[in-house]
């Protein structure tokens, strides 16, 4: 195994609540109040559909609000990673990821381990804007029980309330995540910071109107059989688990392009409220690098603290 590479469950698909768009000359996303089920390509700068986005719609026979998904670890932890992550936003490579007590940080003499106070009390992360970052991965439908579907987020709500479902589901079961039938839903709610209007986020629950006992018990003839077939669900766990281990960050140089336009939208300065803004002076190849705003607001602050 090659040491410093991160080995991650295989991808065959993208699931999003949004997509991006371009508006007056500029890339940025633009939520929804549905799923869409991606492929991995993308043509013209849009990403492809896959073939259960619309299989999956005939279902519901409408908005695709809820999809049926299992998953592939026991290990809560395994199916839902979720950081205070900061990118280049020119590159999409992680520059520091944390928990909030330790970071791994990439710096001129390679990867530092520090403190991770998190992005409030971080003055580092707040002249990057780093922010709480989550891959969730899921299997839906029969053709690849290996491969996985991923959700990528920024969102609190939706960070939160999966954690927390995934452990209060591995904890009912008696650690019978990965047999359990379930489904990803879209939920709504209005906030003071959303202006009241309606935001949405990605929930957990039950398939097909199922009850806790009902979808425990299915579990639990799904776990049987597999450990009639040899199926070593612990081995896989165990797997992931030194896969993750393997390299500093989860994310690859592949990814960076994605990462970057969804997570650093173009025309969002470093450390702004989110609102697309164009930087005064500062166009084509000359804006600076993240990298080189960091250094500077990094020498600024230690010279205020001096």
């Amino acid at each position: 195994m090659l040491k410093g590479l991160s080995i991650t469950p295989p991808v065959i698909g993208r699931i999003s609540i949004g997509r991006v768009v371009e508006k007056n000359g500029k890339r940025l996303p633009e939520k929804d109040d549905q799923f869409t089920l991606t492929t991995q390509v993308q043509q013209r700068g849009e990403w492809m559909l896959h073939p259960l986005n619309e299989s999956l719609r005939k279902v519901t026979s409408g908005k695709l609000r809820a999809i049926p998904v299992r998953f592939l670890f026991n290990d809560p932890n395994l199916n839902l990673r979720a950081e205070y992550s900061l990118f280049d936003r020119d590159t999409g490579r992680p520059v520091c990821v944390g928990n909030g007590e330790t970071c791994r940080r990439a710096g001129e003499a390679g990867i530092e381990a520090l403190p991770c106070p998190s992005p409030d009390g971080c003055a580092f992360g707040q002249a990057g804007n780093c922010k709480p970052y989550g891959r969730l991965n899921v299997t839906i439908g029969a053709e690849d029980e290996l491969g996985s579907f991923v959700f990528r987020t920024t969102s609190f709500n939706s960070i939160r309330t999966l954690a927390a479902r995934l452990h209060y589901f591995s904890a009912v079961s008696g650690n019978l995540l990965a047999c359990l039938p379930l489904e990803l839903k879209l939920r709504g709610k209005s906030t003071t910071q959303s202006y009241r209007s309606a935001i949405y986020y990605v929930d957990l629950g039950m398939s097909g109107g199922a009850t806790l006992e009902e979808t425990i018990t299915q579990a639990r003839e799904l776990d049987a059989r597999r450990k009639a077939a040899g199926f070593d669900q612990s081995a896989l766990d165990a797997a992931a688990r030194t896969g993750f281990a393997n390299g500093a960050f989860e994310e690859s140089p592949e990814d960076g392009a994605a990462v970057a336009e969804e997570f650093y939208p173009e025309g969002e300065p470093d450390g702004s409220s989110g609102k697309a803004q164009t930087a005064q002076g500062q166009t084509g190849n000359d804006r600076p690098t993240l990298r080189d705003k960091l250094d500077r607001k990094t020498a600024l602050l230690g010279g205020a603290a001096a």
